[in-house]
C-alpha cells in the first residue's frame, strides 16, 4: 500500500509533469526516483534532503530515446528522517516549487510512496 504526507489521500496525478519539464516555480505534481538522501549533523538544524530524478530509462520502453534526466531536490524542514524515502525509492510528490541555486527544490511536499514492480 502507498503511503502519503499528512492527510492520507493518495496524491491527484491527474496533472502530472515529467522532472525533465519541471516549470521554473508553482504548484505541481511529479514523480522520479531517490537517486540519494543526505542527513545533516546533530549540532544543525533538522532538515532531510533527497535527489530525485525521472524515473529509470529502462522503464520508458524498448526501442525509445531517452531525453534529457530531470532532476528535484526535496527538502524537509524540522526532520532527520522521513520514514521510506531511501536511495531507489520511487515517489509521487506534490508541493511548490523554487529554484535555489538553480536546482528545482521542493520544501515539505506531499509525497506517496510508490510500490516496485514485482518483475524488476
Amino acid at each position: 500500500m502507498a503511503n502519503s504526507a499528512p492527510g492520507g489521500a493518495p496524491l491527484d496525478d491527474s496533472d502530472e509533469v515529467p522532472l525533465s519539464r519541471l516549470p521554473v516555480k508553482g504548484r505541481v505534481v511529479c514523480r522520479g526516483r531517490v537517486e540519494s538522501v543526505t542527513y545533516v549533523p546533530a549540532e544543525q538544524t533538522a532538515a532531510f534532503s533527497a535527489m530525485v530524478s525521472d524515473a529509470d530509462p529502462r522503464e520508458s520502453g524498448a526501442g525509445t530515446t531517452a531525453g534529457p534526466r530531470g532532476r528535484l531536490r526535496v527538502v524537509w524542514l524540522g526532520r532527520r528522517r522521513v520514514s521510506g524515502v531511501e536511495a531507489g525509492t520511487e515517489v509521487r510528490l506534490k508541493g511548490m516549487l523554487s529554484r535555489v541555486d538553480g536546482l528545482p527544490t521542493m520544501f515539505n511536499p506531499r509525497y506517496e510512496i510508490l510500490p516496485r514492480q514485482e518483475n524488476e
